[in-house]
């Protein structure tokens, strides 16, 4: 956690009931979508609330799903996402939205009733332009669930303080957020051709422009990983991908946790050719032991990820703490990959497909 700078403005505080405009991008989220909404309609506030809903190109039952909510509640709204990416449908919503407050909200989320009120209040106390709280991850099938222990794991997404922070104070980006409309417009809402990290970009914009970014721990929202291993890999080498661009563009304002991933896949692409070089006898002797400390890194990768997997982090059964082993390295190796991919020829054109039901075509 940290602030760019110790002068910093701030944002403005619209009176209490001024109202608020919930954000949802959506694309073939038929199985969340419904509960993601309910759980916005049941926020506990005084003030007039609307949920905007950006649809995208859907395959599924997605789109049907949200007209019902919307034919049974005049506070949804329905606007069109043809691009089906992300920061797009955010802008269509932002700029549709009717209230000087606005609440990103992901379908594979629901908020708790009090998130809100609770975000508002601290809001208006440290007048930041931003604040997000914790991503609770959570999963019904038995690999959904590895995915959210994996989330929740301080080894699994890199400890960044929306992963289970305990220290309110400045952050560096923010879970979803709840954000101030005035402080979007001006720093021009979110960059459409930023495909993954968004967010970080569009707060790292916010702080430049000397505004507060806040986390604020005792804030929570349930979030809903992917539910297969080919989307997890998928979605995971997207990220990587965009966040080697963002190194790209931005360079040392990432944070060093960013760059273990790829460390890590540069770590074992060396170790698998050493051990080829030592398995045909080619190097022998001293040298071929002492080239043996490349083989250190990974064994250390590795046992680090047993001791998760054994220890109550993976869980309770036999067949969690086997999904565990499998859901680590496909997190890590997927987004390393990808963030080397990204890194040196640049990420324009990937797409998260995991979005994507089989056989859509891109948009």
């Amino acid at each position: 956690m940290h602030d760019d700078a110790h002068r910093w403005r701030p944002a403005p505080v619209p009176a209490p009931q001024a109202g608020v405009s919930f954000v949802m991008p959506v694309l073939n989220e038929r199985a969340y979508l419904e509960r993601a909404v309910r759980s916005v309609l049941a926020q506990e506030l005084d003030a007039p609330i609307e949920v905007i809903l950006a649809l995208g190109p859907s395959s599924d039952d997605t789109e049907s799903v949200a007209r019902r909510l919307a034919d049974e509640d005049a506070r949804i709204r329905l606007v069109r996402n043809p691009a089906a990416h992300i920061p797009v449908g955010l802008n269509i919503a932002i700029r549709a939205a009717r209230y000087p407050t606005i609440v990103r909200v992901d379908a594979h989320s629901e908020l708790e009733p009090g998130y809100t009120r609770a975000a508002l209040e601290t809001l208006a106390r440290v007048q930041a332009a931003n604040v997000g709280g914790v991503m609770r991850a959570e999963g019904r099938s038995p690999f959904q669930r590895a995915v959210a222990r994996a989330y929740n794991s301080r080894i699994g997404l890199g400890g960044g303080a929306y992963h289970g922070g305990t220290d309110e104070g400045p952050a560096e980006s923010a879970y979803l957020g709840v954000m101030r409309r005035s402080v979007l417009d001006e720093v021009g809402l979110f960059d459409e051709g930023i495909r993954r990290g968004e967010d970080w970009e569009l707060n790292l914009r916010i702080r430049r422009a000397g505004y507060r970014v806040w986390f604020d721990p005792d804030l929570h929202v349930t979030y809903w990983p992917r539910e297969s291993w080919s989307r997890l890999v998928r979605q995971f080498r997207a990220t990587g991908s965009w966040r080697g661009e963002l190194v790209r563009r931005f360079g040392r304002r990432n944070g060093l946790r960013f760059f273990a991933p790829p460390l890590l896949v540069i770590a074992t692409a060396a170790s698998l050719a050493v051990g080829a070089v030592q398995a045909s006898g080619v190097l022998s002797g001293r040298t071929g032991i002492l080239l043996s400390v490349f083989h250190l890194p990974v064994a250390a990768y590795a046992g680090l990820v047993a001791v998760v997997a054994a220890g109550r982090g993976g869980g309770r059964s036999l067949r969690d703490r086997l999904w565990t082993l499998a859901v680590l390295p496909s997190m890590h190796f997927s987004w390393g990959v990808g963030f080397l991919q990204g890194a040196s020829r640049g990420a324009r054109g990937t797409v998260d497909t995991s979005r994507l039901a089989r056989n859509t075509p891109l948009p």
